[in-house]
């Protein structure tokens, strides 16, 4: 059932009518049955808890009615004044009261899952101290624009997003990504709005003004997913006019047939289709939906996965096919030393040596391969002195002297190249370790010619839960899993073997990871999972887009169909885990609100189940679907990082 109104305009003034409807409700049967007053005394608390029960249900009618429309409202608010016609005003009072109640409940339920992802606002402070001409003043958030320098203390909010200029600390990012372990940040990491300053002062520069920053966008899309329907929530809404029409007609069959026709008294036929009326109502069949599904996308949003809609978590749980991106997805996106090998031996000391020396030669290089050795050379505590004669080889290598020996590094072809000698063991390694994927530097010495010294190898490592992650995806129903990616057909091949992924589709253009999207669509609904960034043609083209690690990166928010804010992989076995979860809920809704209908109807027009008795039925039945779907919003994740 579409909710009566919307309670976001006047949600007291709802709960004080519906409270006062309970009062003369109360008020009517104490004066008509225990002090036995003239009936004007107990006729005026019934008109009271009329006008008061019934004011929403006969504003929303009118406003169907005036768009040509028959909805619910209608339905009860003619089974209370049908039960006033045949003198049983009680029963038509307690009808209004409880579908007021009822109103007032589903509307609390709704807004608390509307409202799941809100609370982040509270995490954004509505001042923030910036360097103004010289000086730190505090200033208004929503003033701050882009380039402006922020100071933020440890326990402080972040309120804008911004890239660190100094400092060091960690960060709280659980309420954007749903991370649980704090992030370290340093010079040049970026910081996102919403999340919290733990352990030390940062001083960073606005990148976005406010409208722009994260977590305005965060909460601007889980309200257009809200607004957004499901296709069962849809075809329920449209159904309900025709719906609402058939128990009109169905209701003026059982009052005249058994009346005209059988002979039956005209108040008792009246009184039993009013009561079917009333249970033949698709309340809890409407609101069977909406009530699940904004649960989830709320429940969702607060843990990192953001749904742009209904019908994107709808549709995700109907997904077979999935298509991973390489770089960034599966992997790590950056290389990583894998391997280091010394020619003057196999000792710890021997390779942090060589890596030592490499590291040097390659500190004023800004190639990445060089960068990851620097990188490693740093975590090892390695000393890195400053390089003489550097000089880069283009394409090739780079050169330098290194406390007094001239030292080359290079990739293994330009050593061959050159005619260096290399053994036959060590010639095999490079050869094996290529196959896999691996990027090589050699490092040798310069004398009358080449001496190799040994080399380092570098890959972009597969995620460490990255086979677990298959594996949950296999557990939720996803029978086939493609990787596309642009890298080489044997480093692709490597990782899809480690892995257990079924396709693979290697060296890879955006176009034509595309054209690969559309043939797996041929064998069935399929999703695409990427960055956001270079996958965004193939995000796009997918039955279902989702971008991974997205945290920041605009074109992700806009392309992709789902969001997932953190790198981590076990949010995309949970938000499938989710889907097909809500999807679960929504079939039990379903069945469960039919199910009573049913019942109910069929115990009326056979036993003859009294109308107070009736009410309560189907209004339960109502509150039950609601709170079912809100179990929802506090989903647990099957998968944890």
């Amino acid at each position: 059932m579409e909710l009566t109104h919307d309670i976001d305009e006047n949600p007291r003034w709802e709960s004080g009518l519906m409270i006062l409807c309970g009062i003369s409700l109360v008020a009517g049967f104490t004066l008509e049955h225990v002090f036995i007053l003239p009936p004007i005394y107990h006729h005026v608390a019934w008109t009271i808890a009329y006008l008061t029960g019934g004011y929403f249900g006969v504003v929303e009618s009118f406003e169907s009615l005036r768009k040509g429309k028959v909805d619910v409202d209608l339905l009860m608010v003619l089974a209370a004044l049908g039960a006033a016609y045949v003198d049983h005003p009680f029963e038509g009072a307690m009808l209004l009261f409880l579908f007021s109640l009822s109103n007032v409940l589903q509307n609390f339920a709704m807004e608390r899952s509307r409202n799941a992802i809100q609370s982040l606002m509270k995490l954004r402070p509505d001042e923030i101290n910036c360097l103004v001409n010289g000086q730190w003043k505090m200033c208004a958030v929503a003033e701050v624009q882009p380039g402006t320098r922020v100071l933020v203390k440890p326990g402080e909010s972040i309120a804008l997003d911004g890239k660190v200029i100094s400092g060091q600390s960690a960060v709280d990012e659980a309420s954007l990504t749903g991370e649980s372990l704090p992030v370290s940040k340093t010079t040049g990491d970026m910081l996102f709005s919403g999340t919290v300053n733990q352990s030390g002062s940062l001083e960073y520069e606005v990148t976005k003004c406010e409208a722009e920053s994260t977590l305005s966008k965060i909460i601007s899309m889980v309200e257009n997913a809200q607004s957004e329907k499901a296709s069962s929530q849809r075809f329920l809404e449209k159904a309900e006019q025709y719906y609402a029409m058939g128990v009109i007609l169905f209701t003026l069959g059982l009052i005249f047939v058994p009346w005209k026709v059988l002979g039956r008294p005209f108040n008792s036929s009246f009184y039993q289709a009013m009561t079917v009326m009333v249970v033949a109502s698709p309340c809890a069949l409407i609101i069977s939906t909406p009530a699940a599904f904004l649960s989830a996308i709320g429940g969702a949003a607060r843990k990192g996965v953001l749904f742009k809609g209904g019908v994107h978590l709808e549709r995700m749980a109907a997904i077979k096919i999935l298509a991973f991106d390489k770089t960034g997805t599966l992997t790590r996106g950056e290389p990583t030393v894998t391997e280091i090998l010394s020619l003057s031996g196999e000792s710890e000391d021997a390779k942090n040596q060589l890596l030592r020396k490499l590291a040097i030669v390659e500190a004023h290089s800004e190639h990445p391969l060089a960068e990851a050795v620097l990188k490693a050379a740093h975590a090892r505590d390695l000393e890195i002195s400053e390089p003489l004669h550097f000089q880069s080889i283009q394409g090739k290598g780079a050169s330098a002297t290194v406390e007094n020996q001239a030292l080359v590094a290079g990739s293994l072809r330009y050593f061959e190249e050159e005619n260096v000698r290399i053994p036959e063991e060590t010639l095999n390694r490079c050869h094996a370790l290529q196959d896999q994927g691996h990027s090589l530097i050699l490092l040798a010495e310069q004398n009358d010619s080449l001496h190799l010294l040994g080399l380092v190898a570098l890959a972009d490592e597969i995620r460490e839960d990255a086979a677990r992650m298959i594996q949950g995806l296999r557990k939720q129903g996803i029978q086939r899993i493609a990787m596309l990616t642009g890298d080489h057909p044997q480093v692709a091949a490597h990782i899809a073997e480690n892995l257990g992924i079924d396709d693979v589709f290697a060296g890879l253009l955006p176009e034509q990871k595309v054209e690969k999207i559309r043939e797996l669509q041929q064998q069935g609904p399929v999703a695409m999972v990427g960055d956001g960034v270079n996958d965004a043609p193939a995000l796009a083209t997918a039955d279902l887009g989702i971008a991974m690690g997205a945290a920041g990166t605009d074109v992700a928010m806009e392309t992709a169909d789902v969001v997932l804010m953190s790198t981590e992989l076990c949010h995309l076995v949970n938000a499938f885990a989710l889907a097909k979860r809500s999807r679960r809920v929504v079939a039990q809704n379903l069945t469960f609100s039919m199910a009573v209908i049913l019942v109910l109807v069929i115990s009326t027009l056979t036993v003859g189940i009294p109308l107070p008795l009736g009410v309560i039925g189907h209004e339960g039945s109502t509150v039950l679907v609601c709170l079912n779907g809100l179990r929802l919003l506090s989903f647990k994740s099957k998968q944890k990082p």
